[in-house]
């Protein structure tokens, strides 16, 4: 039996009760709704990463312990002061995931190329979609717990913006409406939305917040992204559509305007 991504996206619901995503592990998840026209694959910069760390700890909104992973670009020291960008992986991978994906190199490779710097913090939320499931609460972690990890590390938890892919995507622009305007900008690659969920159904509550919005035009969720793009209260401040499809080649293409886009808003006065 042919399963496509949609389908397997389409049990987010079910997954604030605590449902698996079945089927969506490994490299048959990047198989998935593949087209014809994917367009180039973005590339790892060779830039080295700064100071990029993979810890655990407790969370007590989860109920267990996470993997939590924070990185400071080259040439920051340890990362005092910088503002932070949340990172909200997607269903088939974790926050142990990140070094491997090159996060630390695409952050420094935007500092050298003139982007205020910043720092990226996130954490195993595992496949609930970023929300409530019983007592694990990801999207809890994200609001309290992670934000209090990263002022420990005296990064300034006073500015903080959010991005994510497929799932991830979907729970940045949700973790932006459950607050509205805490965060100084979301952007998110390909989310997994649908037209009429409650994304979709909430954009009005992302007034006021900047949203990067980028979509493969090969991707199975693009005409529910381009669904999501009318009802946003205003035009989003980045972004676009282009060839591609929901692949880790694509999202490395467009990492790069997506880090200079939260770059510039974490940097911004907060009334501009």
């Amino acid at each position: 039996m042919t399963v496509s991504r949609r389908a397997v996206l389409a049990g987010a619901g079910a997954l604030a009760g605590g449902a698996v995503l079945a089927g969506a592990g490994g490299a048959a998840w990047w198989a998935f709704g593949d087209r014809a026209d994917r367009g180039p694959d973005g590339v790892i910069p060779p830039d080295p990463p700064g100071d990029e760390r993979v810890e655990t700890r407790r969370s007590a909104a989860r109920g267990r312990d996470v993997s939590f992973y924070t990185a400071v670009p080259a040439g920051s020291g340890d990362g005092r002061g910088l503002p932070v960008c949340l990172v909200l992986h997607g269903a088939s991978a974790t926050a142990d995931d990140f070094p491997r994906f090159g996060l630390g190199r695409f952050l420094s490779a935007a500092v050298a190329a003139g982007a205020p710097p910043f720092a990226l913090a996130g954490a195993t939320g595992d496949r609930l979609a970023w929300r409530p499931g019983g007592a694990d609460d990801p999207q809890r972690m994200l609001r309290e717990e992670l934000p209090r990890w990263c002022a420990e590390r005296g990064f300034d938890t006073g500015r903080v913006a959010a991005w994510g892919w497929s799932m991830g995507g979907y729970g940045a622009l949700l973790l932006a409406e459950a607050y509205p305007g805490w965060l100084r900008a979301v952007a998110a690659f390909s989310p997994a939305v649908r037209d009429g969920d409650d994304v979709t159904a909430g954009a009005a509550r992302l007034r006021g917040t900047p949203v990067g919005l980028w979509c493969g035009r090969s991707d199975d969720f693009y005409d529910d992204v381009r669904a999501l793009e009318r009802a946003l209260p205003a035009a989003p401040a980045a972004g676009g559509y282009d060839r591609g499809g929901h692949t880790r080649g694509y999202w490395n293409r467009i990492t790069p305007a997506a880090f200079a886009f939260v770059a510039a808003r974490l940097a911004a006065r907060q009334d501009s």
